[in-house]
């Protein structure tokens, strides 16, 4: 079976397309899933949500997600400085406003977690679980240099097994690892990718009888429609000058 997952679009409408598009063009698809944060930083929080409705694509709640669907005091960003965390404040303010009721309806029932049985149910095989950033919270940081221990702690927790894949999103930079035989996947972000490289990025995984294998996709879209619309929606510069740097710019903003 092969899975299109997807994730951390953060309000970037034209990067989504462009990802959709792609994933239509591979007619060996099996599916496809979203890991969350569909909203937060880019000017188009309630397309995204409605656009990912329509196409009957299932995935999990972000922290953006869950956050601004209760309209709790803050987005659960981490933020390095004084100025990071002003950009956090402004961008989960806009996003809460200017997300629309019937979007918000839409979070709020997002799970946490997705669990995939490729071969089903009845068959022994892998489990392929979908979180936004951990099995119990989305708010931890798992990144690419998380010792081996803490990894197997994590598949300990989803209760996964060699063969097994975690797939998760919130750091925004892809990497691929196996710790006692299990797969952990971070997809990346489709929308505000913070690797350096601005094009948008999604994981295509196959997972069946034989071994897991892991493709990173990268494509490049319409940036300076996404960067325009950021400053038109009057977000701060800093935002469109991230989406156009992957990330690398002088003022870093926070980490969402």
């Amino acid at each position: 079976m092969r899975y299109a997952l997807i994730s951390d679009i953060h309000g970037n409408l034209a990067a989504l397309e462009a990802v959709l598009a792609d994933i239509a063009a591979r007619p060996d698809v099996t599916a496809t899933y979203h890991l969350g944060d569909l909203v937060g930083y880019s000017s188009e929080p309630t397309a995204v949500v409605e656009r990912l409705h329509a196409a009957a694509i299932p995935g999990v709640a972000g922290n953006y997600d869950s956050t601004v669907a209760a309209d709790y005091k803050h987005c659960g960003c981490r933020s390095e400085s004084p100025r990071q965390e002003e950009l956090a404040h402004i961008s989960y303010e806009w996003t809460r406003a200017n997300t629309a009721e019937r979007a918000k309806a839409l979070l709020r029932a997002l799970p946490l977690r997705i669990d995939i049985r490729p071969l089903g149910g009845h068959v022994a095989g892998p489990t392929i679980t979908l979180v936004h950033a951990s099995p119990t919270t989305n708010l931890v940081y798992v990144t690419e240099d998380r010792p081996d221990p803490f990894l197997s702690k994590l598949a300990a927790t989803a209760g996964l097994s060699a063969g097994d894949v975690l797939c998760f999103g919130h750091t925004h930079k892809p990497w691929h690892r196996v710790v006692e035989g299990v797969h952990f996947v971070n997809t990346g972000s489709v929308g505000r990718p913070k690797d350096g490289d601005w094009r948008a990025g999604y994981v295509l995984l196959d997972v069946g009888t034989g071994d897991v294998r892991v493709e990173f996709v990268r494509l490049e879209y319409d940036i300076e429609r996404a960067a325009s619309a950021v400053v038109a929606a009057g977000l701060p510069e800093e935002f469109a000058a991230f989406l156009r740097t992957g990330g690398k710019t002088a003022a870093r903003t926070p980490v969402s």
